[in-house]
């Protein structure tokens, strides 16, 4: 088999590294591990969700629509008019939005769309995709499986943890064909005001690349519920041109099993989604968008996830505001702790707490200015489980972190 150049620039992935790094490392005797390396809600899903999926059963032996069911459709704009007070009929749920297995495959799958095959549309050179650093890592993945530059941006506490993309070389700008961005951060939870979404849409017109809004974390937030895409969008008229928005219910619904989101924004770029998902996208299963559907109409479990998430991070201020430069962040449900050497730090959690936490080292990439890793200073750490796990997890991090 021949040798794919692309696969050795990925390196190994985040999860990969962290289990390279503690193989063959001893957990603290006499506890049970706790697992806060990773994003997954451990608070149980709403009871309804079991029942809706028995209820459509019958559409287990149906193929899917690949743009997704016309009610699942209608469900998630219905609750992106709701959130985000966009007019009615803003977006059409025919030509606007399409569901997709959770958010990852299709913001993997808009790099494949959004990049040209021969060359940058505007100023030649090969195309580049910039994404903040530090990162998801399905942003750098996707963009060097799709033949484009991956470009990260710096997002430290210098810029609030948010990239400046309009700070770039403009000939870099020029060759753009993707922007990448989590708001609510992963991992530092920064929020992006609305101010600073309309400057960056109007930098995706000037220079004609696609804005990837990746808004996952949009509904775990402490203050004021973080402003979107789209809203910026309805606030400068309504033209939702190079523009997508991804959301999912793995967050917000405490659902990253049942793999239902969607992406919706660009009727263009829409279209061509829809074209390579034809082709290459697994499609959500009907009964698991029926049980969606009927989340994206509650908001009664998505007020309670928030208090109990609220109420986690009070715990974290109580346990560790003196410790690890502690700062809180105004959404996600991630602590982004300087450790001074994060690596040395997720040694010390797992030997002396049998905590796992995730280096910040492996949530980011050398910088291609500076050549530093911004995230290596870091630990990232996950708070999503119930209130007595999350304090253990907590008061054990403190006391290993100090050995």
């Amino acid at each position: 088999m021949r040798d794919n150049p692309g696969l050795d620039l990925l390196g190994d992935y985040p999860f990969q590294r962290l289990a390279a790094l503690l193989e063959g490392v001893p957990a603290a005797e006499g506890v049970a591990p706790i697992m806060m390396q990773i994003g997954e809600p451990q608070l149980p899903q709403p009871d309804f969700v079991a029942g809706e999926i028995a209820r459509n059963a019958h559409l287990w032996n149906r193929y899917p629509p690949v743009q997704g069911s016309n009610d699942y459709r209608r469900a998630a704009t219905d609750w992106l008019t709701r959130r985000y007070q966009l007019p009615a009929g803003m977006i059409d749920p025919a030509r606007h939005l399409i569901a997709g297995c959770g958010t990852r495959e299709i913001l993997f799958q808009t790099a494949l769309m959004a990049v040209p095959s021969r060359g940058a549309a505007n100023g030649g050179g090969r195309p580049a995709i910039l994404m903040p650093n530090p990162m998801y890592h399905v942003y750098y993945g996707a963009a060097v499986l799709a033949g484009a530059e991956p470009v990260p941006v710096a997002a430290t506490a210098e810029t609030g943890f948010l990239p400046d993309f309009a700070a770039l070389d403009p000939a870099l700008l020029a060759r753009t064909a993707l922007v990448y961005l989590c708001t609510p951060g992963n991992p530092q939870g920064a929020v992006a005001s609305l101010e600073q979404l309309q400057d960056l849409i109007r930098l995706a017109r000037q220079y004609d690349f696609l804005l990837a809004l990746d808004e996952c974390y949009s509904e775990i937030w402490r203050g004021a519920p973080p402003p979107g895409g789209l809203q910026a969008c309805a606030a400068m008229g309504g033209d939702m041109s190079n523009l997508l928005v991804f959301h999912s219910l793995s967050k917000r619904s405490n659902a990253p099993g049942l793999r239902a989101g969607f992406v919706a924004g660009d009727e263009e770029a829409i279209a061509r989604l829809l074209r390579v998902r034809s082709y290459g996208g697994a499609q959500v299963p009907g009964p698991v968008q029926a049980a969606a559907a009927a989340l994206w109409r509650d908001e009664t479990h998505v007020d309670e996830n928030r208090a109990h998430y609220n109420r986690l991070f009070d715990m974290a201020r109580r346990i560790l505001g003196n410790r690890a430069g502690y700062n809180d962040s105004p959404g996600g449900f991630f602590l982004w702790l300087d450790v001074g050497d994060g690596e040395a730090a997720t040694l010390k959690a797992w030997r002396h707490g049998a905590i796992k936490v995730m280096p910040g080292g492996y949530m980011s990439r050398e910088d291609p200015v500076t050549g530093e890793n911004p995230g290596e200073r870091y630990i990232r750490v996950a708070l999503v489980h119930d209130a007595d796990t999350a304090e253990a997890g907590l008061t054990r991090l403190a006391t290993a972190l100090e050995n």
